[in-house]
């Protein structure tokens, strides 16, 4: 790599001064980079660019990714002859190597299927560079002096709500920041109950709060309720959106900044919210294309159907005008903060919240997280989704991988979804086994959870 991180650093902060004819620059240039890398070293983009120009700087001119043709070719799409999807499933299959680093140089993630498809993604050691500048970038959006020097006084203490011991974006992020940070880092785990998850936030007293929005949202509840007493400087979501007065209500609620972002596990930097609810991608790093259900562009103030992203900065596994599936609305006149950057809004990832009436004749929600990070490391399993059909039923629909014994991969299934409602004071609730296997939404994407009504 020839770019040190304190030249990336003042790189990216210099991008931002310079205005968006420079980052747009810097976009071509990185992009005809990464094309040309991926046609030399992996066979499947050599293949797939065959018939193009020697030198593209334009996105449109290259043909159209998704996961499930990248998946298809793993052994080809990879840029480095020595990984092979034989040697990189025990990175997202065995727990004990969650987090380590794969041949010393790559780290290892999976995305949970919500497009059909389950995803294996390597992380190199470019992209992890890029990442710091752009993550520093993102604080100083959301913090000002006030803020730092709070959280200088608390110790840097940060607290996590999210799915510990997993393969997952997340899950990997945890057990690095572990390793990191020592006992300025808890790790709590967003299956634990609430009741339990609160406990713990009271005797660590973070200064720092990172978790799921849908978490962060019961979160607030309880501390409006009295029960949850922390004040964090910054509240960090991942993962999922929800509804804009929502973000305000829990910054009011914590007295505190709440930092957003859209990412994804094909590229974990794409976006950071500002003070007016919009995302800015980050486009010295990342070609973001809203298009319609033809792949046509579709202008600024027009809803998208799905979008295209490339990221720049991955060269192990070239992502090239991916379809990432989700819907978005870009920003069609200069944001009111003054960032240059490209302003969106995205409408496909809003969660879903499950709320159960308990026999007492309350009520409790549940993230739709807590599901899919209890099952999807059943093995055989290549899809997941629940269905509410009842204030008190959930239909589980499967789609198995070949080979999967249907009535071994139920039982445990049953088994692990019954333990969490149960943990949740929600025993009374019936699982059904469903004959038919997960559907789409009209928008293609498979939701793991869908609520009543």
């Amino acid at each position: 790599m020839s770019e040190s991180v304190l030249w990336l650093l003042r790189d990216v902060r210099r991008a931002r001064k310079q205005g968006i004819a420079a980052i747009e620059q810097r976009q071509r240039a990185r992009l005809a980079e990464l094309v040309a890398f991926a046609r030399a070293n992996s066979p499947y983009y050599r293949e797939l660019y065959e018939k193009l120009p020697e030198r593209v700087e334009d996105p449109t001119l290259l043909p159209i990714t998704s996961k499930k043709a990248l998946m298809g070719r793993f052994d080809d799409w990879v840029t480095d002859r020595e990984v092979t999807i034989e040697k990189v499933r025990p990175f997202v299959e065995n727990p004990e190597l969650f987090g380590k680093q794969f041949l010393g140089k790559y780290l290892v993630n999976t995305t949970s299927g919500t497009t059909g498809t389950h995803g294996i993604f390597l992380t190199d050691k470019r992209s992890l560079s890029v990442i710091g500048p752009l993550f520093l970038r993102m604080l100083s959006a959301w913090l000002g002096p006030r803020d730092i020097i709070r959280i200088i006084a608390g110790g840097g203490r940060i607290g996590s709500v999210l799915a510990t011991g997993t393969p997952l974006a997340t899950g990997v992020g945890i057990a690095r920041f572990r390793r990191r940070l020592g006992k300025a880092f808890q790790a709590l785990s967003v299956h634990a109950p609430l009741s339990e998850l609160v406990a713990a936030l009271n005797i660590f007293q973070p200064v720092i709060v990172m978790s799921y929005a849908t978490v962060t949202k019961l979160l607030a509840g309880e501390q409006e309720a009295g029960r949850l007493h922390i004040n964090p400087a910054l509240v960090l979501l991942v993962a999922e959106g929800l509804a804009a007065d929502e973000y305000d209500r829990i910054a009011r609620v914590f007295n505190t900044k709440v930092g957003n972002s859209y990412a994804a596990s094909e590229c974990p930097f794409i976006s950071y919210n500002c003070e007016y609810g919009w995302l800015h991608v980050n486009a010295d790093w990342v070609v973001l294309e809203p298009v319609d259900a033809d792949y046509r562009a579709v202008p600024p103030g027009v809803q998208s159907h799905t979008v295209l992203i490339s990221n720049l900065a991955n060269r192990v596994q070239p992502i090239l005008r991916y379809d990432l599936g989700d819907s978005v609305l870009q920003r069609p006149d200069p944001c009111p903060c003054g960032n240059p950057l490209p302003a969106i809004r995205v409408q496909g990832r809003a969660a879903d919240m499950l709320t159960f009436p308990t026999e007492g004749g309350e009520r409790i929600s549940m993230p739709p997280l807590l599901f899919g990070t209890s099952i999807y490391h059943i093995p055989g399993i290549e899809q997941f989704q629940a269905v509410q059909t009842t204030p008190a039923n959930l239909r589980v629909r499967l789609r198995l991988e070949a080979g999967a014994d249907p009535d071994r991969v139920w039982q445990a299934v049953y088994a692990r979804i019954t333990h969490l409602l149960m943990e949740h004071k929600l025993s009374h609730v019936i699982l059904e086994r469903a004959e038919e296997p997960p559907e789409q939404s009209p928008g293609g994407k498979y939701r793991e959870i869908i609520p009543l009504g």
